[in-house]
């Protein structure tokens, strides 16, 4: 979501962003006493058209804007010209982008821009693979209810009866309610770790048991319970790496071969992958992660052992085929991975509101399923989820009742910024009536 530090729902810089988005209307006026409008002074750094009065500022040195925290553009580059996707890859020193437009529940069309790396010269394609983020764990409910609907695991049964190789350990807070996989999925089993930070190329990976007790090599705390499961919401990654062990211990599969065969194999998503490190065929055709400062990250991108909290890779088309098949099951026209009365369960809310935004604004706060966030009470057919790793973000939404909808994946860190700016696009363009605009600050497109 980035906005904030998750991500895997969110990251520190993206909460910034979005907490930008509420800045007091008295605090905007204050920048106006501190700060010089545009047409009073020769300063030659603009904050690009975000929604904030900060749009009408100006700043004599590069930097962020203190009021939205958007990265300021060169003056020369926006004044008299239209905002582009084009425009904004290069003042944002975005390398790649890539879309996937669904509409009447089909892939009607297909968007790529720019290079696979900063300063290469592979174009990004259609079949280019991004990491995720946390849009794996959307894409690994969807497995994991495929188990329940085989009856191999219970959304509301304690799941330290099933788990083998580890165990929640017991406290205060789990006597009388306990973690189950429904409260796992909707981010309300009191589990701690918010997002993993990944492993840079070559160094040391940690076993499941390891990330799960916080021990070295893992770079992130340990998992824990640490309030009573079921009261309510707060977002766990590493509530999801519990969910990963569950699935293998009930299977005895790893969970690449897993996945694969409980949702990629039946959907056709060719492009897509859970092993962490990537094989060599695959990362042949994987774009390199880009830190906002334009610079590619080290050894390309960064290794996810937490594979189904932040390891998926995959394209916009995969993920749109995964959408669709969603979007039509609920309808009972498709049961190749999910029944209609799996995916009624999975998009039925089970937290009326959670704390970080998705995919509205301050007026239209998301609600979270089985895995997936959910549009408000204005839009109950809207699902989908967004995700950041080190270097990439990724965006996934989709309208189940009118079958619109788009999946952008971006190699920098500016993704989700810019995959804003063009899911305002396409929704001019194909006309989705119960669209909101995101809440947080971002260029917006032209009428």
């Amino acid at each position: 979501m980035k906005a904030i530090r998750r991500k895997h729902s969110l990251d520190r810089r993206s909460f910034a962003i979005l907490a930008a988005s509420a800045v007091p209307a008295y605090k905007l006026c204050v920048l106006d006493t501190l700060l010089t409008p545009r047409d009073q002074a020769e300063e030659s750094y603009v904050c690009p058209p975000c929604g904030l009065n900060c749009d009408k500022l100006t700043f004599d040195k590069p930097g962020t804007c203190p009021a939205c925290g958007m990265t300021l553009i060169e003056k020369a580059r926006t004044d008299g010209k239209r905002l582009t996707v084009e425009s904004l890859m290069q003042s944002y020193k975005v390398p790649g982008f890539s879309v996937a437009i669904i509409e009447n529940f089909k892939i009607a069309e297909t968007r790529v821009y720019g290079v696979t790396e900063t300063g290469g010269t592979t174009a990004v394609t259609p079949h280019t693979l991004f990491q995720a983020g946390s849009i794996s764990k959307a894409v690994a409910a969807v497995g994991a209810l495929r188990l329940v609907q085989e009856d191999k695991l219970g959304l509301d049964e304690d799941v330290n009866r099933k788990l083998k190789s580890w165990k929640i350990p017991e406290n205060e807070f789990t006597k009388e309610q306990k973690v189950t996989l429904r409260r796992i999925l909707s981010h309300s089993g009191g589990l701690t770790v918010h997002f993993f930070p990944g492993y840079p190329v070559g160094e040391p990976l940690p076993t499941l048991a390891q990330i799960l007790n916080g021990e070295k090599p893992a770079n992130a705390a340990r998992v824990r319970v640490d309030f009573v499961p079921g009261t309510r919401w707060r977002y766990s990654g590493g509530a999801t790496m519990i969910e990963q062990q569950l699935m293998v211990d009930v299977t005895g599969k790893q969970f690449p071969q897993l996945m694969r065969e409980l949702v990629f194999d039946p959907l056709d998503m060719n492009d897509s992958s859970y092993e962490q490190p990537l094989p060599s065929s695959r990362a042949a055709v994987a774009a390199s992660g880009t830190f906002a400062s334009g610079k590619t990250v080290p050894g390309k991108w960064h290794v996810y052992p937490e594979m189904a909290a932040a390891g998926l890779w995959t394209t916009p088309t995969d993920l749109a085929k995964l959408a669709i098949e969603i979007a039509l099951s609920k309808r009972g026209q498709a049961i190749r991975v999910l029944s209609e009365a799996m995916t009624r369960e999975m998009l039925k809310v089970q937290m009326p509101r959670v704390e970080e935004i998705s995919l509205g604004d301050e007026q239209h706060r998301d609600r979270m399923g089985l895995g997936f966030f959910l549009g408000d009470e204005t839009r109950p057919d809207l699902f989908g989820h967004i995700g950041e790793d080190q270097g990439f973000q990724a965006m996934l939404l989709m309208f189940a009742d009118t079958g619109q909808g788009a999946a952008v994946m971006s190699n920098s860190d500016y993704g989700i910024m810019l995959g804003d700016f063009v899911l305002d696009q396409i929704a001019t363009e194909r006309g989705w009536k119960k669209y909101i605009s995101s809440g947080r600050p971002h260029p917006r497109a032209s009428k």
